[in-house]
């Protein structure tokens, strides 16, 4: 038997399968929204007509649009929303696009709370890894902005109070966190995402499998976490797999997006993640590597890796996939390769040149603490790396 308390999102409510632009005005309706403020994809806005049923949807409630959110978001592009935002003085903000999207459109809320109009402005509020590797986050007002989130990947970042956003001068991406960053509702809508090209769709539904896989390798997690991830494993592989067979499958699609939700719950209730995270924020915030492909490299190496000291709770990885007899890394390889993704460090543009920086960005980042083989310098992770090339 084991101690433990579970701490709940603030999340509202959670829309699943309704058109989304019919479901943002029945957002704001519902928040009392007078003047929303949009922050989304470029390629939505300007390549497909989902923006324009938004604008209809809202009429004169929508009073402006930033459509310019560059991937693993650049504290520029976060303090550019926020003078946009600021000029029109919105009483909520919505989000339409993918992780990084998202990430900004959260970070907002923080500073036109408290006046930031600077990335310079931006370094008291994330969070920081000390030298003896503990973690401080700064204790700051949350913001009161409600936002309300249409994903149209599957990161699953939208349900986590916690954001990234890239320092470009020290080639870091660094995390903001506050229980008020938690967004009052999310859209789940899988008709949006026929539009996500398909590796993106594919990538991040495999990075949510990490999510799971991370929840069932972990030393800390209990029954309740475990069975959401377990249920995330389920929909995500049957999710992604129809996907990939069928692009116009939408059911399939909505499962994806449930297993997404799934693998989330572990994260936004505090258990912390690994070494597979950890890697996959300096691969994307230091060299670049879209998002969804950082899991998609890591996971299986990330799970080899910590087989020795978890391999008990990696036979939960194994029976969700199907084959209790088959180590995990082993069944999240095969399934991550028939879904077309990378499977190298090499096939995403990292050298051998580059893993002692690599191992540096890994080591400062909050997740490498908390995993759970135990990575007492940077040197010690030069083997794993290699393993992944």
């Amino acid at each position: 038997m084991y101690q433990t308390t579970i701490g709940l999102s603030p999340l509202q409510f959670v829309h699943s399968g309704r058109p989304c632009a019919e479901a943002l005005a029945a957002e704001a309706e519902r928040l009392g929204a007078k003047r929303v403020f949009l922050i989304c994809s470029n390629t939505l806005r300007h390549k497909t007509d989902e923006v324009q049923k938004i604008e209809r949807a809202l009429g004169s409630k929508l009073v402006g649009i930033y459509d310019s959110v560059r991937p693993h978001v650049p504290r520029e592009d976060v303090i550019a929303a926020t003078r946009a935002a600021r000029a029109v003085a919105p009483d909520m903000l919505a989000s339409l696009g993918g992780g990084s999207v998202t990430d900004c459109t959260k970070i907002t809320a923080i500073c036109l709370k408290h006046g930031l109009d600077s990335v310079d402005a931006m370094e008291p509020y994330h969070i920081v890894v000390n030298a003896d590797r503990t973690v401080t986050a700064p204790v700051f007002e949350g913001p009161d902005i409600p936002v309300v989130i249409i994903p149209t990947t599957l990161s699953g970042g939208e349900f986590n109070p916690l954001s990234g956003a890239t320092d470009k001068v020290v080639n870091v991406k660094q995390a903001y966190v506050h229980p008020a960053m938690t967004p009052r509702a999310i859209i789940l809508d899988p008709a949006v995402t026929v539009h996500t090209p398909e590796w993106i769709w594919l990538s991040t539904g495999v990075r949510s499998l990490d999510h799971c896989f991370e929840t069932l390798g972990s030393l800390g997690s209990n029954d309740y976490w475990d069975g959401e991830a377990l249920n995330g494993l389920r929909l995500l592989s049957e999710g992604l797999t129809r996907a990939k067979a069928n692009p116009a499958d939408l059911e399939a699609r909505q499962k994806a997006q449930i297993g997404a939700w799934c693998s989330m719950i572990a994260i936004v209730a505090g258990l912390p993640m690994g070494i597979s995270h950890a890697t996959g924020h300096a691969l994307g915030g230091s060299f670049d590597v879209p998002h969804g492909y950082t899991s998609c490299v890591m996971a299986p190496f990330a799970l080899a890796f910590n087989e020795p000291v978890n391999g008990h709770r990696q036979k939960l990885i194994s029976q969700a996939l199907g084959d209790v007899n088959t180590p995990a890394s082993v069944l999240a390889d095969r399934l991550i390769r028939s879904l077309g993704m990378p499977r190298s460090l090499k096939q995403v543009g990292v050298a051998e040149k580059d893993l002692q920086g690599l191992t540096g960005y890994i080591f400062q980042d909050i997740w490498c603490g908390t995993n759970p083989r135990p990575v007492p310098n940077a040197d010690s992770l030069i083997d794993f790396l290699r393993s992944a090339l």
